[in-house]
């Protein structure tokens, strides 16, 4: 166990003990400000739909910090007030606090993510309030551009390990890369996290945006990916992406945001159904103070709420199902030995073949060589008129065995054939005998 994890449960049982002492009861939070009349409010379906509000009867996320990385959280007052405890840049471009908007297009896309997160809401009840309005934000600016002054991939390696360090129990990543594998610099950064127990939650992706199919940090085994749906409950078309590795789904669609300077404005896609889920692991991490983070996705997957038709027990549209917060925080699980996301660290060990451990050198005994015999004494140089004894043996006689027979032989059948010759002549010279 950390030690801000065994800071938080300590607090956590000291207040509880004393409530106990002194009322006899568990506590039960006092009601939050929350007026559903109010049209920004009201606009905010999911509070009913995935059940948080019934959750705000048991925690709104006190003591818990969610890590934004993503384009910078806007200084809004009414909305995020106490709530940034920290931030960082890693883009190059941002200020040290990481609460710069960075981008002309994204720039405000870190201040929707954060709100629906943990926006704060006005004290009356009104204006647009996150799904863990108690916990804790921290503002890690990263800028998506192509002409960042720092590459991107080394922006989010950085930004973990800054996010861990600086006490995040919860990392929200609201991006894609578009590709399924992704740099090596990840593989330490990510695993980094998971070692000390932090949840990651990652966007699945939209269609809308040319993504397909899901890509990186979602395929990132160990992250709990967030898949969209629409208001009925329906897998987004638009505004959300497939893929076999989504978790969970959560709206997607008719989402609402506070930009950085307070505008409150629509918007769609996964990038704002994953703050939606990191805020509600953050009710469960400050619900359950010991909870470990393979413990947290346990808990979101198990108790989603079935879709009808959907493949099981991982649908690659839904995931496990519908986020439900109030389910999550109050089910009976038993803990598990391994992230149901799948283990990151075996992944490196199987696909990263050069990272692993080198193997051993065989070793080799010198075979005895015996030397070669002495070379000839090399002879004295002689006329190139005269032959030599090398050419005695290996010319001349071997042509003189092979000549003299074949002159014999040639001899022999030049006399034979005179001989015959003769007969003949002899023959047709003879005088006819008398009769």
């Amino acid at each position: 166990m950390t030690a801000r994890r065994t800071l938080r449960s300590a607090a956590a049982i000291v207040v509880v003990a004393a409530t106990v002492l002194l009322l006899g009861v568990a506590p039960t939070p006092a009601p939050i400000p929350d007026d559903p009349a109010d049209p920004v409010r009201a606009s905010e379906y999911w509070l009913d739909g995935a059940r948080i509000r019934e959750a705000w009867q048991t925690t709104r996320g006190k003591g818990v910090t969610i890590a934004v990385i993503d384009t910078g959280i806007g200084k809004v007052p009414s909305v995020f007030g106490d709530a940034v405890v920290g931030g960082t840049d890693v883009s190059g471009s941002g200020t040290p606090d990481g609460r710069t908007p960075l981008g002309a297009v994204d720039g405000n896309h870190g201040s929707w993510v954060a709100s629906l997160a943990a926006g704060r809401g006005a004290p009356d009840g009104t204006g647009m309030i996150g799904v863990a309005p108690e916990a804790n934000l921290l503002s890690i600016s990263v800028g998506f551009s192509a002409a960042a002054a720092v590459p991107f991939t080394e922006q989010v390696a950085k930004g973990m390990r800054w996010a861990v360090d600086n006490g995040a129990d919860i990392i929200n990543l609201s991006f894609t890369t578009n590709t399924l594998d992704w740099d090596k610099s990840w593989d330490d950064a990510f695993l980094y996290a998971f070692e000390h127990d932090v949840v990651v939650v990652v966007a699945a992706g939209n269609r809308g945006s040319g993504t397909n199919i899901i890509g990186a940090p979602a395929t990132i085994p160990g992250v709990l990916t967030v898949g969209g749906v629409d208001q009925t409950g329906v897998a987004s078309i638009e505004a959300s992406t497939q893929g076999i590795t989504i978790g969970i789904s959560a709206p997607s669609e008719g989402l609402i945001g506070v930009s950085a300077d307070g505008t409150v404005v629509p918007w769609r896609g996964t990038s704002g159904a994953a703050p939606i889920v990191a805020g509600v692991a953050a009710l469960i991490r400050s619900a359950h103070p010991d909870i470990k983070a393979i413990d947290v996705i346990n808990r979101i997957i198990k108790t989603a709420i079935p879709v009808p038709d959907a493949v099981k027990p991982q649908d690659p549209l839904y995931g496990y199902g519908l986020v439900d917060a109030a389910a999550a925080i109050s089910a009976n699980l038993p803990a598990v030995s391994e992230n149901p996301m799948g283990d990151l660290a075996e992944w490196i060990r199987v696909f990263r073949r050069a990272e692993t451990e080198p193997q051993p050198v065989p070793t080799m005994t010198p075979v005895a060589v015996p030397p070669l015999p002495a070379p000839d004494a090399p002879t004295e140089a002689g006329s190139p008129l005269l032959p030599s004894a090398d050419s005695l043996r290996y010319g001349t006689l071997p042509l003189i065995a092979l000549t003299v027979p074949g002159i014999l032989v040639a001899l022999g059948v030049t006399a034979a054939a005179r001989r015959i010759r003769s007969a003949r002549i002899s023959v047709r010279h003879t005088p006819d005998s008398e009769e």
